[in-house]
Protein backbone atom coordinates (compact mmCIF):
# COMPACT_ATOMS: atom_id res chain seq x y z
CA UNK A 1 0.00 0.00 0.00
CA UNK A 2 1.10 3.42 -1.25
CA UNK A 3 1.02 5.80 2.07
CA UNK A 4 2.38 8.80 -0.05
CA UNK A 5 4.66 10.24 2.90
CA UNK A 6 2.03 9.79 5.87
CA UNK A 7 3.55 8.50 8.51
CA UNK A 8 0.89 5.80 10.59
CA UNK A 9 1.02 5.42 14.10
CA UNK A 10 -0.46 2.61 15.93
CA UNK A 11 -1.33 3.36 19.19
CA UNK A 12 -1.49 0.51 20.81
CA UNK A 13 0.85 -2.76 22.14
CA UNK A 14 -1.04 -5.26 21.42
CA UNK A 15 1.17 -7.69 19.55
CA UNK A 16 -1.58 -8.91 17.64
CA UNK A 17 -2.50 -5.75 16.04
CA UNK A 18 1.30 -5.25 15.71
CA UNK A 19 1.06 -8.50 13.65
CA UNK A 20 -2.05 -7.49 11.58
CA UNK A 21 -1.27 -3.77 10.30
CA UNK A 22 2.44 -5.18 9.30
CA UNK A 23 0.53 -7.45 7.10
CA UNK A 24 -1.05 -4.48 5.12
CA UNK A 25 2.83 -3.89 3.71
CA UNK A 26 2.95 -0.63 5.16
CA UNK A 27 5.38 1.36 7.65
CA UNK A 28 4.16 2.32 10.89
CA UNK A 29 5.74 2.85 14.75
CA UNK A 30 3.50 2.38 17.61
CA UNK A 31 2.77 4.75 20.18
CA UNK A 32 1.04 4.15 23.17
CA UNK A 33 1.56 7.41 25.12
CA UNK A 34 -1.97 8.33 26.24
CA UNK A 35 -3.87 9.75 28.64
CA UNK A 36 -7.45 8.00 28.55
CA UNK A 37 -8.81 6.06 31.19
CA UNK A 38 -11.07 3.75 29.56
CA UNK A 39 -14.63 4.22 30.78
CA UNK A 40 -17.96 4.92 29.25
CA UNK A 41 -21.52 5.86 29.71
CA UNK A 42 -22.93 3.53 31.28
CA UNK A 43 -26.34 3.86 28.98
CA UNK A 44 -24.13 3.60 25.80
CA UNK A 45 -25.62 0.76 23.91
CA UNK A 46 -23.52 -1.96 24.15
CA UNK A 47 -22.82 -2.43 20.31
CA UNK A 48 -21.07 1.28 20.53
CA UNK A 49 -18.74 0.44 23.81
CA UNK A 50 -15.56 -0.19 21.25
CA UNK A 51 -16.48 2.28 19.09
CA UNK A 52 -16.54 5.14 22.00
CA UNK A 53 -13.53 3.73 23.69
CA UNK A 54 -11.32 3.48 20.11
CA UNK A 55 -12.02 7.72 19.28
CA UNK A 56 -11.50 8.01 23.11
CA UNK A 57 -8.00 6.39 23.17
CA UNK A 58 -7.67 8.67 19.60
CA UNK A 59 -8.50 11.35 21.39
CA UNK A 60 -6.70 10.53 24.51
CA UNK A 61 -3.39 10.87 22.60
CA UNK A 62 -0.65 12.00 24.26
CA UNK A 63 0.34 15.20 22.14
CA UNK A 64 -1.21 16.44 18.54
CA UNK A 65 -0.75 15.12 15.52
CA UNK A 66 1.84 16.49 12.81
CA UNK A 67 0.18 17.19 9.84
CA UNK A 68 1.45 14.01 7.64
CA UNK A 69 0.70 11.72 10.86
CA UNK A 70 -2.16 9.34 10.87
CA UNK A 71 -3.23 7.68 14.00
CA UNK A 72 -5.06 4.28 14.05
CA UNK A 73 -6.69 3.20 17.40
CA UNK A 74 -9.10 0.54 18.43
CA UNK A 75 -11.19 -1.50 20.87
CA UNK A 76 -12.66 -4.58 21.20
CA UNK A 77 -14.88 -6.59 23.31
CA UNK A 78 -17.04 -9.90 23.70
CA UNK A 79 -20.65 -9.69 23.98
CA UNK A 80 -22.58 -12.08 25.31
CA UNK A 81 -26.11 -12.80 26.23
CA UNK A 82 -26.20 -9.25 27.14
CA UNK A 83 -22.65 -9.32 29.35
CA UNK A 84 -19.87 -7.41 27.98
CA UNK A 85 -16.66 -8.53 28.14
CA UNK A 86 -13.15 -7.00 28.53
CA UNK A 87 -9.97 -7.84 29.43
CA UNK A 88 -9.93 -9.75 32.43
CA UNK A 89 -8.30 -8.50 36.20
CA UNK A 90 -8.01 -11.60 37.61
CA UNK A 91 -7.31 -15.57 36.41
CA UNK A 92 -10.69 -16.25 38.66
CA UNK A 93 -12.34 -13.66 36.32
CA UNK A 94 -10.81 -15.13 33.42
CA UNK A 95 -12.29 -18.57 34.09
CA UNK A 96 -15.44 -16.98 35.08
CA UNK A 97 -15.85 -15.49 31.24
CA UNK A 98 -14.45 -18.57 29.93
CA UNK A 99 -17.11 -20.52 31.44
CA UNK A 100 -19.50 -18.11 30.55
CA UNK A 101 -18.60 -18.54 26.68
CA UNK A 102 -18.76 -21.91 26.71
CA UNK A 103 -21.11 -24.10 24.80
CA UNK A 104 -22.69 -21.36 23.64
CA UNK A 105 -22.12 -18.18 20.66
CA UNK A 106 -20.88 -14.67 21.18
CA UNK A 107 -20.23 -11.65 19.23
CA UNK A 108 -17.08 -10.14 19.17
CA UNK A 109 -17.07 -5.90 18.09
CA UNK A 110 -13.78 -4.46 17.10
CA UNK A 111 -13.99 -0.36 16.51
CA UNK A 112 -11.36 1.32 15.06
CA UNK A 113 -10.63 4.86 14.51
CA UNK A 114 -8.15 6.65 12.15
CA UNK A 115 -7.38 10.05 12.95
CA UNK A 116 -5.52 12.92 11.53
CA UNK A 117 -4.75 16.77 12.23
CA UNK A 118 -7.92 17.54 10.51
CA UNK A 119 -10.54 14.85 11.27
CA UNK A 120 -11.44 11.31 12.35
CA UNK A 121 -13.71 8.52 11.27
CA UNK A 122 -14.37 5.44 13.13
CA UNK A 123 -16.13 1.93 11.74
CA UNK A 124 -16.77 -1.11 13.65
CA UNK A 125 -17.11 -4.78 12.45
CA UNK A 126 -18.57 -7.21 14.39
CA UNK A 127 -18.26 -11.32 14.09
CA UNK A 128 -20.24 -14.22 15.65
CA UNK A 129 -18.26 -16.98 17.51
CA UNK A 130 -19.71 -20.73 18.56
CA UNK A 131 -17.73 -22.26 21.34
CA UNK A 132 -17.93 -25.56 22.18
CA UNK A 133 -18.63 -27.19 25.92
CA UNK A 134 -15.52 -26.42 27.55
CA UNK A 135 -14.42 -28.47 30.69
CA UNK A 136 -13.09 -27.39 33.37
CA UNK A 137 -9.53 -28.69 32.83
CA UNK A 138 -9.82 -27.28 29.21
CA UNK A 139 -9.98 -23.88 30.69
CA UNK A 140 -7.54 -24.17 33.62
CA UNK A 141 -4.80 -25.46 31.45
CA UNK A 142 -5.21 -22.41 28.66
CA UNK A 143 -5.34 -19.91 31.31
CA UNK A 144 -1.96 -21.27 33.05
CA UNK A 145 0.18 -21.74 29.97
CA UNK A 146 -1.59 -18.39 27.42
CA UNK A 147 -2.43 -16.32 30.49
CA UNK A 148 -4.83 -14.66 28.52
CA UNK A 149 -5.38 -11.08 30.63
CA UNK A 150 -4.44 -8.76 27.39
CA UNK A 151 -7.33 -10.42 25.40
CA UNK A 152 -11.24 -9.24 25.56
CA UNK A 153 -13.11 -12.13 26.62
CA UNK A 154 -9.83 -13.82 28.33
CA UNK A 155 -9.27 -15.88 24.86
CA UNK A 156 -7.44 -15.07 21.53
CA UNK A 157 -8.80 -17.49 18.46
CA UNK A 158 -5.32 -18.01 17.22
CA UNK A 159 -4.50 -20.00 20.40
CA UNK A 160 -4.66 -23.04 21.66
CA UNK A 161 -8.10 -22.55 22.72
CA UNK A 162 -9.20 -21.23 19.71
CA UNK A 163 -7.54 -24.42 17.76
CA UNK A 164 -9.55 -26.96 20.37
CA UNK A 165 -12.85 -24.98 21.09
CA UNK A 166 -14.09 -22.68 18.39
CA UNK A 167 -15.99 -24.89 16.50
CA UNK A 168 -17.70 -21.79 13.79
CA UNK A 169 -16.98 -17.74 13.04
CA UNK A 170 -19.15 -15.71 11.20
CA UNK A 171 -17.57 -12.83 9.81
CA UNK A 172 -13.63 -11.71 9.69
CA UNK A 173 -11.32 -13.71 11.62
CA UNK A 174 -9.16 -10.52 11.93
CA UNK A 175 -11.61 -8.84 13.89
CA UNK A 176 -12.02 -11.63 16.35
CA UNK A 177 -8.12 -11.14 16.55
CA UNK A 178 -8.44 -7.58 17.28
CA UNK A 179 -8.47 -5.41 13.54
CA UNK A 180 -10.52 -5.89 11.34
CA UNK A 181 -7.56 -5.23 8.05
CA UNK A 182 -9.85 -5.17 5.49
CA UNK A 183 -12.14 -2.34 6.50
CA UNK A 184 -8.57 -0.63 8.11
CA UNK A 185 -7.23 -0.73 4.45
CA UNK A 186 -9.83 0.89 2.99
CA UNK A 187 -10.40 3.36 5.20
CA UNK A 188 -6.76 4.22 5.10
CA UNK A 189 -6.98 4.83 1.87
CA UNK A 190 -9.09 7.69 2.55
CA UNK A 191 -6.57 9.08 4.38
CA UNK A 192 -3.52 9.03 2.06
CA UNK A 193 -5.56 9.89 -0.77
Amino acid sequence: MNIKGKHIILGSNSPRRKELLAGLDIEFTVDTGNNFEEVYDPETPQERIPEVLSEGKSYGFHRELEKDEILITSDTLVLCEGRVMGKPHSREEAADMLRHLSGKAHKVITAVTIRNSERHESLSDTAIVHFKHLSDREIDYYIDTYRPFDKAGAYGIQEWIGYIGIGKIEGSYFTIMGLPVHLVYELLNKFVD
